[in-house]
């Protein structure tokens, strides 16, 4: 069906007639905080523990804002005569908000849920230089990142854990078929004379 001529002036106006008898209201910023949607793109907190040194988020950065440096060390064998690994040991990991673009590809590809989202915005300096942010000033802005938002009851559940919840109640239901056979073993077994080696040969009734 064509659209009516003139519909979507009547909707502009129609807004524009809801609004105009509303009160006018001023955000009270700074003394009111704003509510910030769950989502919000403030700024990226680093959580070093999970931080595998892989470079993903380096490489990925299309405004080539975060620095990462590493050593690597010797890690000494597990077992005897088994092989010393290496591993990466971050040493500096920096991102430049003055650059930053907030798209969050290095949040999207980080394989190890090493970077989040905070939704803190106050960080405003008068240096520009101190924007670019240390590692040990991203981990302080981990204490701001929120907890994930709950799952949707109606959602459909990955793939992983309803293959772990598959294998949990199989090895579950193994486990209560040999109880309940050892059990039915105990029970069917035939009594023994108590005080008597079993094998053991009665005495006879009435033997001095």
């Amino acid at each position: 069906m064509p659209p009516i001529p003139g519909s979507g002036l009547a909707k502009g106006l129609a807004v524009t007639l809801r609004t105009m008898t509303k009160r006018t209201v001023t955000a009270q910023y700074p003394d009111v905080q704003p509510e910030l949607p769950p989502r919000t793109r403030g700024v990226i907190g680093l959580f070093e523990e999970n931080c595998t040194v892989c470079m993903l988020c380096a490489r990925e950065c299309p405004d080539w804002c975060i620095y990462i440096d590493s050593h690597k060390e010797t890690v000494p064998a597990a077992a005897p005569g088994g092989r010393e690994r290496s591993r990466n040991v971050l040493d500096r990991f920096a991102i430049d908000f003055a650059l930053c673009m907030y798209c969050g590809i290095c949040i999207e590809v980080c394989p190890f849920d090493a970077l989040f989202w905070s939704p803190e915005f106050e960080y405003a300096e008068t240096d520009i230089h101190e924007l670019t942010h240390e590692r040990d000033k991203l981990r302080e802005w981990m204490w701001t990142v929120p907890e994930p938002p709950a799952l949707d009851p109606g959602a459909e559940e990955p793939k992983e854990i309803a293959a772990a919840r598959k294998t949990a109640d199989k090895l579950q239901a193994q486990e209560a078929k040999e109880a309940a056979e050892a059990q039915e073993a105990e029970q069917s077994r035939p009594g023994e004379t108590p005080g008597r080696a079993p094998g053991q040969a009665p005495e006879a009734e009435g033997q001095e």
